[in-house]
């Protein structure tokens, strides 16, 4: 069914009206960027600033921004953003600037271990340091003697991508374990490919992955041991609103989902087969009740939500998949921008002062 040019007009209707009311200075400003470091990680800023963008390559990636611009003054409201699996900040920076446009200072974080350049902690162990890292940028931001002064952090919000939704979950109450992840892979490991042996293109990995999972099949749970049956969580209570885009979902335990208290916005991919909506988006919004659909991105892949996304740099990342790393043939950049704009808007709603 072609999609409405009205509904096309409704998100950017809406956030346009709450910009004017609430963030004023959001018409003219731009992406400023700089840099620091928080507990040992790069930490990306993308801020409002009243200094013209200019186009500027980062590596294969293609941005426009003002780099080092002063900010427009504050103090602002922070939004953390927390990348996927083996991502880095620049291949978000379309909605970082549009969550700068409209007032937040975006706080990207480069995940130790869970990066374009180093994923040797990918997975479990990531997931666990992931919201440690989330708190630790926030106090560096808190002690940083340029940007506390700057940013009012008593209440933040959090986007998380793929894994990134890991972060942003747990900050606000939920958990998960490895016993959960097992036990969905026994049940649904090949319907939920993607997810379940993410990372493993070759099917000689993948068959060794599948016999540990087997490994664990009929074994109770009190026999899996302790780190299979530990519940990880890490809840700030600085984080008072959530997004999650292409979410990761199925490890969480629904009892904990059940218990978050903060809104969250879910946007899903029509088409996303690294994250089946069944097992993920649909888990999340079917357990927790704070939680709310956005936006689906018709005819989307699981990467077709970033932006920029350079060529190159999707055809390595598919290269790495078993399926569902590759941008959807004719999928309309335009729905992506709609789901942007309902994140922002959102982070308006829930945020704003």
């Amino acid at each position: 069914m072609p999609r409405s040019p009205f509904r096309q007009l409704l998100p950017a209707l809406a956030l346009g009206v709450t910009l004017v009311l609430g963030f004023a200075a959001a018409a003219v400003a731009q992406p400023g960027v700089a840099q620091i470091e928080a507990d040992g990680m790069p930490l990306r800023l993308v801020y409002p600033t009243a200094a013209r963008a200019r186009p500027m390559a980062s590596g294969p990636f293609n941005l426009s921004v003002a780099p080092a611009a002063p900010p427009l003054s504050g103090p602002r409201r922070v939004v953390l953003m927390s990348h996927g699996t083996g991502g880095n900040p620049l291949a978000e920076h379309a909605l970082a600037a549009r969550l700068a446009a409209a007032g937040f200072v975006v706080a990207q974080l480069l995940h130790r271990g869970d990066n374009n350049a180093d994923v040797t902690a990918a997975g479990p162990e990531s997931w666990r340091l992931r919201p440690r890292e989330a708190s630790a940028a926030l106090d560096a931001l808190a002690a940083h003697p340029e940007w506390g002064p700057r940013l009012r952090l008593d209440r933040v919000g959090v986007h998380g991508t793929s894994a990134g939704a890991i972060t942003a979950m747990t900050l606000v109450g939920a958990e998960w374990s490895l016993r959960d992840l097992i036990r969905h892979c026994l049940a649904a490991g090949e319907a939920d490919l993607g997810f379940c042996y993410n990372g493993l293109p070759d099917e000689a990995a993948r068959a060794a992955r599948r016999a540990r999972f087997e490994s664990a099949r009929n074994v109770p749970d009190f026999l899996l041991g302790q780190e299979n049956n530990a519940r990880h969580g890490g809840r700030d209570p600085r984080i008072v609103v959530v997004a999650v885009s292409i979410p990761v979902g199925a490890i969480f335990r629904a009892d904990s989902l059940a218990q978050v208290a903060v809104p969250v916005g879910v946007v899903r991919a029509e088409a996303d087969r690294l994250t089946p909506n069944a097992f993920h988006a649909d888990r999340i919004l079917r357990h927790c009740g704070t939680c709310t659909p956005l936006a689906v991105m018709a005819g989307a892949g699981h990467m077709d939500a970033m932006s920029p996304w350079p060529s190159s740099v999707a055809q390595a990342v598919a290269e790495r998949h078993p399926l569902g790393g590759r941008p959807e043939p004719g999928f309309d950049p335009a729905e992506r921008a709609a789901a942007q704009a309902a994140i922002v808007q959102h982070f308006v709603r829930h945020l704003a002062p």
